[in-house]
């Protein structure tokens, strides 16, 4: 039983789970919008929410928190470009939004392992 065991393992080892967040995140807030299956999306939805809200309270608080929450950013991202975008580009447009900055649109099986395919994006607004 798995009770009380938080996370998915996505059938990988701690540092490619990692990697893989990463990237599915990255594209995420690079081309708003991924196609991938329904695990890796509610896996990485809750990281991606919590890290738009950080760059949100971020932005609002101006001056020695904003660059903390830059780099706290910067540490879940790695790449720079990611980082920039969230804060100047996606955050901006969430100001008035309490939560709820993505979408998972059902997309049906997958054809060669019939696992269950979703769009997530960034909800317009």
């Amino acid at each position: 039983m798995r009770h009380k065991v938080a996370g998915y393992r996505l059938g990988r080892s701690k540092d490619a789970r990692r990697a893989l967040r990463r990237n599915l995140i990255k594209q995420l807030f690079e081309h708003e919008r991924i196609k991938t299956t329904q695990a890796k999306a509610q896996a990485i939805r809750g990281e991606a929410e919590k890290l738009i809200t950080l760059a949100k309270h971020g932005n609002t608080a101006g001056g020695a928190k904003m660059v903390h929450a830059r780099r706290l950013a910067a540490a879940r991202l790695v790449n720079p470009a990611s980082v920039r975008k969230l804060f100047d580009d996606i955050a901006p447009r969430y100001a008035d939004r309490l939560g709820g900055y993505t979408r998972m649109l059902k997309l049906g099986p997958r054809q060669g392992d019939s696992a269950e395919m979703v769009l997530l994006e960034l909800v317009e607004e």
